[in-house]
């Protein structure tokens, strides 16, 4: 398969999916790959065949939108996200929380394996839990892939996955053969929810949500806007939401929101 070919016809797919070609440019060849197996698997001979096989089976556009995920994460992904938590965002957030409710309450969307929560929860307990001796910080994640949901449960990664954690945050996991696991007492301070934000969302609010390298890089102008009015809802008065450092916002009409990039 060609990469023009993979390209024009990402072009003409994604916007059908809710997707835009912006956003995959840098990992099209990720999504090319998976498209090339299925067209073998099919006994398609080309991405033309493959569009009037896709315009008699209507399930194939479920195929189509999972080749489409691209799970990229690890832990203290961005470690500057970290830092500007640790120096603004939680403290804020930990000192608006009543008393009467003691726990600090955090939505990791598109969570993947589990590295951005996990990493969260490693955050609080041995950065802020000791300022905030009154405050637990629960945390929902949530994820489409219900395979990544199964190995975020198990806890247990690769040490490539690890690298950029800081050595004291390392120090906690257990080694088990190749793999670096989670000591099950901290992965219990993590719920982990299979669902796909486009059609359901957690119920309650949160202090604070975590929604980068997702929503605002891959969806649709309409469905980010969509997603965006649907988090807000989410958040507790004054709470914030996060995005990925390269991601922007669509235009909101004014909506004020806490956020950091």
């Amino acid at each position: 398969m060609r990469d023009s070919d993979c390209v024009e016809f990402l072009q003409w797919c994604l916007p059908r999916l809710g997707l835009r070609w912006p956003g995959f440019r840098k990992v099209r060849r990720t999504v090319c790959k998976r498209l090339g197996r299925c067209l073998a698997a099919l006994g398609v001979s080309d991405l033309s065949s493959y569009r009037t096989y896709l315009a008699t089976t209507r399930d194939e556009w479920q195929q189509l939108d999972e080749f489409c995920r691209i799970p990229i994460s690890w832990f203290w992904r961005d470690c500057s996200v970290f830092e500007c938590l640790a120096t603004d965002v939680l403290p804020t957030l930990a000192q608006a929380v009543p008393k009467s409710r003691g726990r600090l309450r955090c939505w990791s969307l598109g969570c993947a394996s589990g590295e951005e929560p996990f990493s969260l929860v490693l955050f609080w307990l041995f950065r802020m839990a000791r300022r905030f001796p009154h405050l637990t910080c629960a945390v929902m994640a949530t994820d489409i892939d219900p395979v990544l949901i199964a190995r975020a449960t198990r806890g247990c990664y690769s040490k490539g996955c690890l690298s950029d954690l800081p050595a004291d945050l390392r120090a906690v996991f257990l080694v088990r053969g190749d793999e670096l696991c989670l000591p099950s007492v901290l992965r219990a301070n993590v719920t982990l929810r299979c669902q796909d934000v486009r059609t359901a969302l957690p119920s309650g609010r949160f202090d604070l949500i975590l929604c980068r390298n997702l929503v605002f890089t891959y969806f649709s102008q309409e469905r980010q806007a969509h997603v965006l009015a649907q988090l807000t809802e989410r958040l507790q008065p004054g709470g914030a939401l996060i995005i990925g450092k390269h991601e922007a916002l669509p235009t909101t009409g004014g909506l004020q929101i806490g956020i950091v990039a």
